[in-house]
């Protein structure tokens, strides 16, 4: 089975990095199960709260990190539903944890339905924990 050219082996330029919230416990424990297959190559986590060269590049570009985490595959950023589509189909079938993402969220359709309620339930467990937002289109 092929994978589409955004999910060929990288190369020296490609970059595969994910800007998350790393004050958020429910994005903390997502990243820290996440697998993606070997041959794609290495995911750089970035957290989104810290100055970063990945964040200044979200910024500037008007991603807001309080709205979703965001993927970078190649040159290219995804935010929100389409990041979690893409990061799923990057990703091993090994675990529970695994299976579960692919076939929940390997759809785009059904990723961007079922977003908004994860966003949801990531912003409850911030106010409820009392941590603030990123706010990185103001800062």
């Amino acid at each position: 089975m092929s994978r589409s050219n955004d999910f060929q082996a990288p190369d020296e330029a490609r970059r595969l990095r994910l800007v998350y919230d790393g004050d958020c416990p429910m994005c903390r424990r997502y990243v820290s199960w996440q697998r993606i297959h070997r041959d794609v190559g290495e995911l750089e986590l970035i957290d989104g709260r810290q100055a970063s060269e990945a964040r200044r590049e979200l910024s500037a570009q008007g991603i807001d990190l309080d709205q979703g985490f965001a993927l970078q595959v190649g040159d290219r950023w995804y935010h929100g539903s389409e990041a979690l589509h893409r990061l799923t189909l990057l990703g091993t079938r090994s675990g529970v944890f695994n299976r579960l993402m692919y076939r929940l969220f390997a759809s785009p359709r059904r990723a961007a339905r079922l977003y908004p309620g994860l966003k949801a339930c990531r912003n409850g467990l911030l106010r409820l924990c009392r941590i603030p937002p990123i706010d990185n289109l103001r800062r």
